[in-house]
C-alpha cells in the first residue's frame, strides 16, 4: 500500500482515473486506524485487482473536507476515475466489514 502523506486535488485526479482504487483515510494517532493495519496487507491480497493508498486525513485535509470524510478510518473507492462506493463514518472497522464492502462494489 502505498502511504501519501499530502494529497491535493491535483494529485487525487492522478492517481484515481485508471482502474479500480481504494482510499484508506487515517492518521497516526487514530487508535482505530491502527487496529485495521495488520489486516491491510491481508485485504490488499484478497483485492488483487485493486491499487490501495492510504492517505493522512492531517495532511490531506482539504481534499478530506471536499470528500466529506468525517471520521476515520473511513474508505473511498473509484473505478476509472468515478468514485463507486464509501465506508465513511468514525467506527472502528473490522478485516471482514472492509472486506464485505469491497465486495459489494462487484
Amino acid at each position: 500500500m502505498e502511504k501519501i502523506k499530502e494529497l491535493d486535488h491535483e494529485g487525487l485526479e492522478k492517481i484515481i482515473k485508471d482502474g479500480r482504487v481504494v482510499l484508506e483515510f487515517s492518521a497516526d494517532w487514530c487508535p482505530d486506524c491502527r487496529f485495521l493495519d495488520p489486516f491491510m496487507p491481508e485485504i490488499e491480497k484478497d483485492f488483487p485487482n485493486a491499487k490501495f493508498y492510504n492517505i493522512d486525513r492531517d495532511g490531506s485535509i482539504d481534499i478530506a473536507k471536499e470528500l466529506m470524510i468525517m471520521g476515520i478510518p473511513s474508505f473511498v473507492v473509484y473505478q476509472d476515475g468515478q468514485e463507486i462506493g464509501r465506508l465513511v463514518n468514525k467506527d472502528r472497522k473490522t478485516k471482514e466489514q472492509v472486506e464485505n464492502f469491497l465486495r459489494s462494489l462487484d
